[in-house]
């Protein structure tokens, strides 16, 4: 593991993410690439390392929706066009598969001119990708408001990590002390006393439910003749 590390530059560093949902773009480039790899490595599964550059090359030429084009494209300005080899008896006719050369480099300089331009649109397009993806996102939620003084319920982040059978995942109550702007609610905790501020969307109302007398539900609940 070490010398693939040191071969690809990168600092290994072990740590929990908080809120993981906002590295989104990451989480998918790495998602695609674990993807291909699981579909080109032996049922061992010992030569990933192996596979990483072939991975890693297919990601890049693949054409991606959000930018519309591919990586390599976004890069060096044309589309990526692997070798291939021609073999043919006629010299004649290999003759006329060979480019021109004056042709093309004409042709790879307006490519050049034309890089920024590109590089805008593939801008503009993830842009528009970006905000249509957030209107559909914010349809699915259901917006929470939140006063001081009301008891909440704080979602258990960390039951996945440490499970226990018929556990809540809410803990609590806790008290909202203060609401801040982009959804961060300041709460504390009714047993120890602690403050801390948490995201809007780990919190859900506690309802206390309907205390009624015994004396009134059984005189309720008993048969009139």
């Amino acid at each position: 593991m070490e010398p693939l590390l040191k071969k690809y530059n990168v600092t290994h560093h072990v740590s929990t993410a908080y809120h993981p949902q906002t590295n989104g773009q990451a989480e998918v480039s790495n998602r695609e690439v674990k993807s291909i790899l699981e579909k080109t490595v032996n049922p061992s599964r010992k030569d990933w390392s192996s596979r990483l550059d072939d991975a890693l090359w297919a990601y890049q030429i693949a054409y991606k929706t959000p930018i519309g084009m591919s990586l390599f494209r976004l890069f060096f300005g044309k589309p990526c066009h692997l070798p291939v080899e021609l073999e043919h008896r006629a010299f004649c006719v290999v003759k006329q598969c060979n480019f021109n050369v004056v042709e093309a480099g004409r042709h790879r300089k307006l490519q050049l001119q034309e890089l920024e331009e590109l590089r805008n649109d593939s801008y503009e397009n993830s842009k528009i990708y970006k905000e249509r993806t957030k209107l559909f996102h914010y349809k699915s939620i259901t917006h929470k408001n939140f006063e001081p003084g009301r008891r909440v319920l704080l979602y258990h982040s960390r039951l996945k990590l440490f499970p226990g059978k018929l556990r809540s995942r809410w803990i609590g109550p806790f008290v909202v002390l203060k609401v801040f702007e982009h959804g961060v609610v300041e709460i504390q905790s009714e047993e120890t006393g602690k403050i801390f501020k948490v995201n809007g969307h780990r919190l859900k109302p506690f309802y206390e439910g309907f205390n009624a007398n015994v004396q009134d539900v059984i005189q309720l609940e008993a048969p009139v003749y």
